[in-house]
């Protein structure tokens, strides 16, 4: 080995924060990790998930060559003997049923990783399946579809301006745990430290006291699922007293005359039995974000993985454009990405818009939301016979026996299967099922570049990272496996050429860029181009083209000095294209070329938030957490983040724990109607009293798996409590909080 001490730079892919790391090597090792000081965004923050790249390139647990089921067992298999088991079993399939007989689900980690987002997307138009599935519906949909509705694309969402604002109202969000989500701000516990320095407040809205309520100047507990009751409180509030201004957005916005009809039935005093928020509370919050210098408010998960989570979303940029905060600094403004943003392409200020349920799932009639269908759905369509019914599944970097509710019947489902292949970098609960098993590299030897993170950025900035190591010569990357599964499904078969595959995708791509109106080299000779991206090929080649498209790129010599490829290498730091600016209305692809602040289907379901007024509390409601050490299901195999004390725990107030009989450290059972659990007990006044919490993506206590540590520090699946049935109806998202449960001892 060699005793070379090498240094390379790497933004981490493990949450959305994006932090820049330096990395340290010998010959093949990593001997440590830290921030970058010099990265333009991150400036040498990171959290401890970081350090753990380390463990996760060297785990021997991490699959290293494809699995073929053999005699009912997985055993390792050739490259071409994989592929050529994919062609053999899948292609009868697709030939008898059709090609919606065969789903794909895309998992978080697709988000992370260029070349999956890239080639997942070939994939998917090769095998033109209508049964997709992905992490989504468990997690953002919601917000998704509001920012649709109201701004024109599924990732127009407005991010807080965090290091200009003086008022961060934040609710069902703990981003000194998560690092932000749907908000890309590495050190935000900085960022928000810095608004209280600067003499501004934070105040946080949560039925639990989270690290960041701590440190908020103000927390206020509310009722699990309720969000869109206190937020309707405050629009209510901004009408009745005068508040709303709307300044320079007023020409640019339709429907605010309907916003104030439908926020008459919830003044605060009637809202504030049902969510458990004071009226004068509610009101004072909406008179100090109206009357702030700047302001914005701030949601996430919680708003999401619930009943309302459509309207919570929708509420949240309804009262951020009526208190004049939107798309001004310190509010919530457009991040204008280098590459891939809907809002930055075509005609700037209008567009087609979204639409939804274009079609129906074939059990339940669900619609389906920007092409897919909602997971909690996936497991009915797998078992049910009849013309439509799934028999094959393509799982790509996900687990969802683990991260969608009902996750029993789903790996019950999974075994009925003709066929099932998945890309995982582990044997985990779900790939366990498969038939193949494609390996994935670490990341740490594949490029990397946050196309989708990089939209939600509280400041424009790009950032690449080459390979750190090259990846071994009997490993292929992901975007060749996936180039050669659409060449199985588009009938070239499994010994297609991955290049020559790469060069059609990419001329394609080319060619849709210059025959598109509004495109920067639109009107260009597409072949021309293709020369220009020699000698790239694969990720990087699509990236290159993507950032000269851009709004910042060179547009292929038109704009001499502008972004590429070649610049982001030169820069290993990342560049700095400076703080958010107003992009109203420029950012707009709504067909009216306004922001929609009462979108009809949204209006529509605020009926079913006013007869839930009168709905009484459950006796105990559940809710999930997060860990700083954590990230959804697939972290918990590296001994440096579950070392430690337990933390799939239920927390539960002593005043709950005296009531029923637990003690700190007891096993408790803890049901509601879908199935029960049973968990260590935490006793904690960081509860509200009514409300219990578990954390997601436990429950690695099932057989074949290969994590060892992970089993060792299995915990408890608590989407095992969630009902299949219980969905957002807008946004088909799992509700995953404010579930009714009970709680008793579990005796010896």
């Amino acid at each position: 080995m060699s005793t070379i001490e090498r240094i390379g730079y790497h933004a981490c892919p493990l949450c959305e924060a994006t932090c820049g790391l330096e990395v340290r090597s010998r010959g093949r090792e990593v001997v440590g990790i830290r921030g970058d000081e010099a990265d333009v965004f991150s400036k040498g923050f990171l959290c401890p998930k970081a350090y753990a790249l380390k463990e996760l390139d060297a785990d021997p647990d991490r699959l290293r060559a494809p699995l073929v089921r053999r005699d009912g067992s997985l055993q390792p298999a050739t490259w071409e003997e994989a592929f050529a088991e994919v062609e053999r079993r899948l292609m009868p399939i697709l030939s008898e049923h059709g090609r919606s007989a065969v789903a794909v689900y895309l998992g978080n980690p697709s988000a992370h990783n260029v070349a999956l987002g890239i080639y997942g997307q070939v994939l998917l138009r090769a095998l033109g399946t209508k049964n997709l599935y992905s992490a989504s519906t468990v997690d953002q949909m919601p917000k998704q579809v509001s920012a649709g509705l109201m701004f024109g694309t599924s990732l127009s969402i407005p991010v807080p301006d965090l290091d200009r604002t003086h008022y961060l109202l934040m609710l069902g969000a703990n981003p000194f745990v998560s690092n932000g989500s749907l908000m890309t701000a590495p050190d935000v516990p900085g960022r928000l430290k810095a608004i209280r320095r600067r003499g501004g407040k934070v105040v946080v809205i949560d039925p639990k006291r989270t690290r960041t309520a701590r440190e908020a100047d103000e927390h206020h507990f509310i009722r699990p699922g309720t969000d869109a009751y206190f937020l309707l409180g405050m629009v209510h509030t901004l009408f009745r007293e005068g508040l709303v201004r709307l300044d320079g957005l007023a020409e640019h916005t339709a429907g605010v005359e309907e916003m104030e009809g439908l926020c008459r039935p919830f003044a605060p005093e009637t809202v504030a039995a049902r969510c458990g928020v004071a009226a004068e509370v509610i009101r004072r919050l909406a008179r100090e974000l109206a009357h702030a210098e700047s302001g914005v408010v701030y949601a996430r998960i919680g708003t999401c993985t619930q009943e309302f989570g459509t309207l919570a979303s929708w509420l949240v940029d309804v009262i951020n454009v009526l208190t004049g905060h939107l798309d001004r600094p310190g509010g919530a403004m457009f991040t204008k990405a280098a590459a891939g943003g809907q809002n930055t392409r075509g005609t700037p200020g209008r567009g087609k818009g979204v639409r939804f349920a274009r079609r129906l799932s074939r059990v339940r009639q669900l619609p389906e939301v920007y092409g897919e269908f909602p997971v909690a759905c996936l497991a009915e369509e797998i078992e049910t016979p009849g013309d439509g019914q799934i028999r094959a599944l393509i799982a790509i970097a996900g687990n969802p026996v683990l991260s969608a509710p009902g996750g029993a019947r789903l790996a019950r489902a999974l075994d009925q299967l003709d066929f099932m292949v998945s890309l995982d970098i582990y044997l985990n609960e779900t790939s366990r099922h498969a038939d193949v098993v494609f390996p994935g590299l670490s990341p740490l030897e594949q490029s990397h570049y946050d196309v989708a993170l990089r939209q939600l950025a509280v400041r424009n900035v790009a950032t690449y990272s080459p390979p750190l190591f090259d990846p071994p010569a009997t490993q292929q990357p992901e975007w060749h496996t996936l180039l050669r599964l659409a060449a199985i499904v588009s009938g070239q078969g499994s010994d297609a050429d991955p290049a020559a595959l790469d060069d059609f995708v990419t001329f394609q791509r080319v060619e849709h860029e210059v025959s598109s109106p509004g495109s920067r080299i639109a009107g260009r000779d597409a072949a021309d181009i293709m020369t220009a991206l020699v000698p790239r090929r694969g990720p990087e080649r699509i990236l290159d083209l993507m950032l000269r498209t851009g709004p910042y790129g060179d547009a292929f010599g038109a704009q001499p000095g502008g972004l590429t490829l070649a610049a982001l290498e030169a820069n290993p730091h990342g560049i700095d294209f400076g703080a958010l600016a107003p992009r109203i209305p420029e950012a707009l692809r709504t067909p009216s070329g306004k922001i929609e602040l009462a979108p009809e289907a949204l209006a529509a379901d605020v009926e079913r938030l006013r007869r839930g007024l009168s709905r009484e509390a459950p006796a105990l409601a559940l809710i999930g957490r997060r860990d700083l050490r954590s990230n959804n299901s697939w972290m918990h195999n590296l001994e440096v983040l579950v070392k430690g004390r337990p933390r799939c725990t239920v927390q539960i107030h002593p005043e709950d724990a005296a009531r029923f009989g637990l003690g700190d450290g007891a096993l408790a059972r803890v049901s509601s109607r879908a199935g029960s659990i049973e968990v260590p007990v935490e006793v904690s006044d960081e509860l509200m009293p009514g409300v219990v919490s578990i954390p997601h993506g436990w429950g690695h206590d099932v057989p074949d798996t290969r994590m060892r540590i992970a089993a060792a520090h299995a915990g408890a699946n608590c989407n095992l409590l969630a009902d299949e049935v219980s969905l957002d109806p807008l946004s088909g998202n799992s509700v995953l909080n404010g579930i009714p449960v009970s709680i008793e001892p579990v005796r010896n």
